[in-house]
């Protein structure tokens, strides 16, 4: 099992024996890791008299605030950073060695090595109790395969990150539930689900020209569980370059599985934009997508089709996502949003063909504010790829008011990872979008399926009408609501144009120009189904 100690001072782990000579900078390095052990022990041991709790971690937080930023560098030895991902990949935690596993608790902890780009060492510890015991790195932890790298890992070279596992889909097996990797990423899984898109604690400057900075976690706090526990509480340490932050994880696996996030920052300097329960996510091509970017057999390529967003007002609206060959930034203002988050809608694997990555089993997550969150905007950013490795969309709430220097912003708010069956919003809901070249040049016509809610319950011959509205820019040209018996839905068709007589079309002809679309069908008063926004250039 793992080593968990007090004993920070001793060149090694109990029972692990000296096996090689070091070089200098080895021992440098350990020597510096060893240090940062030293001073977090002596705090844990201040801290010995009282049971640990989310307070300790804020009061970390503010403390590193008042000092300048150091950002970790030269404590992983060139030899790991310079590895590619499939050496990385090599090295494999011992799954016998795993938190917890020899108690046979409900959650078991496994750890990531660093490498590659994980390039900075985290600390992690355990709750007992009310106590915190540093967990110490061993490279007996680890098996290091075909790297050839067993003999040269430093004894205090630290840990990337950790996985959190639990029995989700099978009670013989505990499945991997979440993982916490790099900067301040993490992500999660429901019962019967694949990873897919991810999280992060904080986005800071995304998409300005300043450049964006990464908040990364430095310090984790796992609670043991108990016999029969249903939930996990990881607690977290945040740090940049002008923030630094406290949080705290309850996670509760499932059909759903739940996380209960509850976080405190600190600015040591303003920042131009603050991003709050950031989402990130890959979309390369879908149903909309009328050229795809690569020749290949799959008819779609996303771990998620499109942004949900239930305002203050209690409107809902769907946004489909949509890349162009430029960075594009959508903003959605509202005041105390009821939610946001990326979902993956269609769950067909007709649709995707993919027996490997199986991306009609990626979750969706939805953001649920706890309390009031004011004024202020979801931001929807969308990255040019040309390859479906890449996290291309990223969706977050920034809040209108700005944190203060010197003092805590709180917020807190639950993530649920879901599959997103016909449960939000209980209204009709978009279920496809697709466009086609019109029957004139710069016409462009939209063909939507709308299902669900009250939909399900309006006769066939019932007339609905669809409320379509066009920026400057373009002009409606025609519109058409009918029934889909083959989807037991509704469609809608229309076809825009673009508007000669629009004043930036006189003076830029050459130049695309954007278009922002929206559309929601009612009968008489009633309105039947959440609304569809998208944007396209013409």
């Amino acid at each position: 099992m793992i080593l968990i100690t007090d004993d920070r001072s001793k060149g090694r782990a109990r029972g692990v024996s000296a096996r090689r000579t070091r070089t200098g900078r080895d021992i440098l390095a350990c020597l510096a890791i060893a240090g940062l052990a030293w001073l977090a022990w002596s705090w844990t041991a201040a801290q010995a008299q009282e049971p640990f709790k989310f307070s300790d971690v804020t009061a970390k937080a503010k403390a590193l605030a008042e000092k300048p930023y150091q950002r970790p560098e030269g404590l992983v030895p060139p030899f790991l950073l310079q590895m590619g991902y499939n050496q990385w990949r090599e090295i494999k935690f011992k799954p016998e060695m795993a938190l917890w596993r020899a108690e046979k608790l409900p959650f078991e902890v496994q750890l990531f090595h660093l490498g590659m780009f994980y390039d900075r060492p985290v600390a992690m510890n355990v709750i007992e109790s009310g106590t915190v015991k540093p967990v110490q790195f061993s490279p007996e932890m680890f098996d290091y395969g075909k790297t050839g790298l067993a003999d040269k890992i430093p004894e205090y070279i630290g840990f990337a990150g950790f996985r959190l596992h639990y029995p989700l889909n099978t009670t013989k097996n505990k499945d991997e539930l979440a993982a916490f990797l790099g900067a301040s990423f993490f992500r999660a899984v429901a019962k019967g689900q694949f990873y897919g898109l991810s999280a992060r604690g904080l986005a800071v400057d995304m998409a300005m020209p300043s450049g964006e900075e990464f908040p990364y976690f430095k310090e984790f706090w796992l609670e043991k569980p108990t016999a029969q526990q249903k939930s996990a509480n990881v607690y977290a340490l945040l740090d940049s370059p002008s923030t630094t932050g406290a949080y705290k994880f309850t996670i509760t696996p499932g059909r759903e599985t739940v996380m209960e996030v509850q976080a405190s920052i600190f600015q040591r300097h303003g920042v131009q934009k603050l991003g709050l329960a950031p989402l990130t996510s890959m979309f390369f091509y879908g149903e909309n997508t009328n050229q795809r970017r690569k020749d290949d057999f799959r008819p779609e390529i996303h771990d998620s089709d499109g942004l949900l967003i239930a305002g203050g007002n209690g409107e809902w609206l769907w946004r489909p996502l949509a890349l162009s060959d430029r960075l594009t930034v959508n903003t959605f203002q509202t005041k105390d949003p009821i939610g946001f988050g990326l979902l993956q809608r269609d769950l067909d694997f007709d649709h995707y063909q993919d027996l490997e990555s199986r991306y009609e089993k990626r979750p969706s997550v939805w953001i649920a504010p706890k309390g009031k969150w004011g004024e202020g905007h979801v931001e929807l950013i969308l990255i040019p790829t040309e390859k479906e490795i890449h996290d291309n969309v990223v969706a977050f709430w920034v809040p209108k008011e700005r944190p203060k220097i010197g003092e805590a912003y709180s917020f807190a708010y639950v993530m649920k990872w879901y599959t997103a069956e016909r449960q939000l919003p209980t209204t009709g809901r978009v279920t496809a979008t697709r466009t086609s070249a019109g029957r004139e040049e710069n016409i462009r016509k939209f063909i939507i399926d709308f299902q669900g809610g009250q939909l399900d319950s309006i006769p066939a011959d019932a007339e609905l009408q669809a409320v379509v509205t066009v920026s400057d820019g373009a002009k409606l040209l025609e519109k058409q609501v009918m029934r889909n018996p083959a989807l037991d839905g509704w469609r809608l068709i229309f076809q825009i144009q673009a508007d000669s007589a629009n004043p930036l079309a006189r003076v830029l002809p050459n130049k695309k120009i954007q278009v922002e679309l929206r559309a929601f069908l009612k009968h008489g008063q009633d309105v039947l189904t959440e609304t569809w926004s998208y944007g396209v250039q013409l």
